[in-house]
């Protein structure tokens, strides 16, 4: 087998590889633009010959990804955080790099992640797609409510109401205010729509999934939420307890205790954004549609602030849809198993 450590840059790679057959060992630096490291692959591709590449976690590498597969070539994605502690030299260059991946993969010594398939980035678009356009659209009407608090009026969201909107328009402003209350409506005119298209695709991609169906039980999870969550989850066997949940999505927080003294900082913030964003907007969700989420949200925030209430809760429901999951539970089923939890058994002593 060919054993190749790449270090990726968007632009070219360094490769170091050995053929384990012979013990031959050499190094290259391949470009993209050009197509010369596509070739590179392709030839041993054709030759028949045994590949395995790693390379670090990185962006911009989805087209190499996708070629790799096509050829039949074993990938392997590592850590980069992991893969930095390995580096002993304080000399950092990309020839070490390639050097540094390939010693790690001949002493079986590689941090190997998990890597999504393909269909499951494809989807993970859909979702960044459609949040990204929400987030255009708040922008656009968060404008147009500064335009009418500049005139007086504080409508908030009945500003978007039909009798609102007609109100705005009728508002008198300075010409280039004027330009920019139509171009505004016109972009949330557009927006809309697109918006409304990809919730649908949304919902119907949720209803394929029946793990997904069985989170949407749960009170707050609707079907943007739940297929998130199994998207960038991927499979709760990676996950041996629930705790590892809330620091995957980086939900924990930071902390730099030493010598005795705990110091603890705000979270971590270490892994998906959508994800963590989404949990904690469906945590408030739960909080205003189910009693028992709104005491314990409640009782938080009087010990501590709103702020640590609301991560708390988007931990705590990150943690409950991992274990539905896994056990493959309704949200009945959980909601037994807890309120059971720590109960008083007599067993054969007295009654």
């Amino acid at each position: 087998m060919l054993i190749i450590g790449v270090d990726y840059h968007p632009s070219f790679q360094q490769i170091a590889f050995m053929d384990q057959r012979t013990g031959e060992c050499d190094e290259r630096r391949l470009s993209h633009s050009d197509g010369e490291a596509e070739r590179f692959y392709r030839d041993l591709q054709q030759r028949g010959v045994s590949v395995r590449v790693g390379m670090e976690a990185t962006g911009y590498s989805r087209w190499f990804e996708r070629l790799l597969a096509e050829l039949g070539i074993e990938v392997w994605i590592g850590d980069a955080a992991k893969i930095k502690t390995k580096r002993v030299r304080k000399q950092k260059t990309d020839r070490q790099d390639a050097q540094l991946l390939l010693k790690l993969l001949l002493e079986n010594n590689f941090p190997r992640v998990w890597a999504p398939r393909p269909e499951n980035r494809d989807l993970r678009q859909l979702l960044w797609h459609r949040h990204r356009l929400v987030q255009m659209r708040t922008r656009i009407m968060n404008q147009l409510q500064v335009l009418a608090m500049n005139e007086g009026k504080r409508w908030k969201k009945k500003l978007f109401s039909e009798q609102g909107r007609a109100q705005l328009e009728k508002l008198p402003l300075a010409p280039w205010a004027s330009r920019r209350r139509q171009d505004l409506l016109e972009l949330l005119d557009r927006m809309n729509p697109t918006i409304e298209e990809l919730t649908a695709a949304v919902e119907q991609e949720a209803k394929k999934w029946p793990e997904v169906l069985r989170l949407m039980m749960h009170p707050g999870v609707g079907p943007l939420t739940a297929l998130a969550f199994v998207l960038i989850i991927g499979t709760p066997e990676r996950f041996p307890c629930g705790k590892q949940i809330g620091s995957y999505i980086g939900l924990i927080p930071s902390e730099d205790s030493s010598a005795g003294h705990q110091r603890l900082g705000h979270i971590s913030k270490q892994g998906n954004a959508l994800l963590r964003y989404l949990l904690g907007e469906a945590a408030q969700a739960a909080v205003r549609c189910d009693s028992g989420w709104r005491r314990r949200y409640m009782h938080l925030a009087m010990r501590r602030e709103k702020n640590i209430a609301k991560v708390a809760m988007a931990r705590k429901l990150a943690v409950r849809l991992y274990w539905m999951w896994r056990n493959g539970w309704e949200y009945s089923q959980l909601v037994e198993f807890g309120s059971h939890a720590g109960q008083l058994v007599t067993g054969q002593g007295v009654n």
